[in-house]
């Protein structure tokens, strides 16, 4: 080979290699984020609340409405759901780190199936899922995901305001309000209450979104996914009871920790 095509050759090699490594080094620090998705319910006045999880997909760096650019995320622990058992602190890992391309998670996209039952006084009822949520229900979120790190979602489903009694019907629907947060940008509130064997409420309210949960059988207690902030706290006995409710103001909240309100005693 002579000296001019050697030279040449060279060259060519030399401006690919350099090429194919700043295409490398620009991936390398877009990355992925790892992305986990918890399932957990706020209380409802019903005896189960059976919800059918068939998938779960996200829209990332994808700020349309249409049917494009949804990615499964491969869900596990797919399957029907007691809704009212997750309650308390308790939930259900139906993403477990998935990774997606770092950017904007824009959407999160609960896919549900059919076999949705409530139970009312002993008796199931079928829960009828509107036409324009049987594609799924979709949870507008645009969180940032920065390359190379791990982020968990909490879908907090409202199961009073998810079931909706039609009129004329008889129907009983489900048109599902869930409430998404990450848990790298909220906190929780526990505590325990007494006396035991007292069903007892304890909502949060910061005067924009409320919270709810129920003491457990020990009378412990967990609000998750509460952003920051001063939030009044609630506790209310079953009215059965007589006890009065109990009423904790200016409650802080901070990114990443647990508020410990202690025991709570009702009289």
């Amino acid at each position: 080979m002579n000296v001019l095509k050697k030279a040449s050759l060279l060259a060519l090699i030399t401006f690919f290699s350099f090429g194919c490594s700043d295409d490398d080094a620009a991936n390398d620090a877009e990355g992925n984020a790892k992305v986990s998705i918890k399932l957990m319910d706020a209380p409802g006045d019903y005896e189960h609340v059976y919800i059918d999880i068939v998938d779960v997909m996200v829209k990332v760096n994808d700020n349309g409405d249409g049917e494009e650019g949804w990615q499964s995320l491969n869900a596990i622990n797919t399957g029907v759901y007691d809704l009212l058992t997750l309650t308390g602190g308790v939930n259900v890992l139906l993403v477990d780190d998935f990774e997606v391309l770092s950017g904007t998670l824009n959407q999160i996209r609960l896919i549900l199936g059919d076999d949705n039952t409530v139970v009312i006084d002993g008796e199931t009822f079928p829960l009828k899922t509107p036409s324009a949520q049987q594609s799924g229900l979709k949870i507008k979120l645009n969180q940032t995901l920065l390359p190379n790190t791990a982020y968990t979602f909490l879908l907090d489903f409202d199961v009073d305001k998810s079931i909706v009694i039609a009129g004329n019907s008889g129907n009983i629907n489900l048109k599902p309000v869930i409430r998404a947060s990450a848990e790298a940008t909220t906190g929780t509130i526990s505590g325990s209450v007494l006396p035991l064997g007292v069903q007892t409420q304890i909502s949060a309210t910061n005067g924009v979104d409320v919270v709810t949960t129920y003491a457990d059988a020990n009378g412990n207690f967990l609000l998750l996914g509460l952003t920051a902030g001063s939030y009044t706290v609630t506790v209310t006995p079953n009215p059965a009871s007589q006890l009065t409710p109990s009423i904790l103001k200016n409650v802080e909240v901070t990114v990443e920790k647990d508020t410990s309100l202690g025991v709570i005693t009702i009289k």
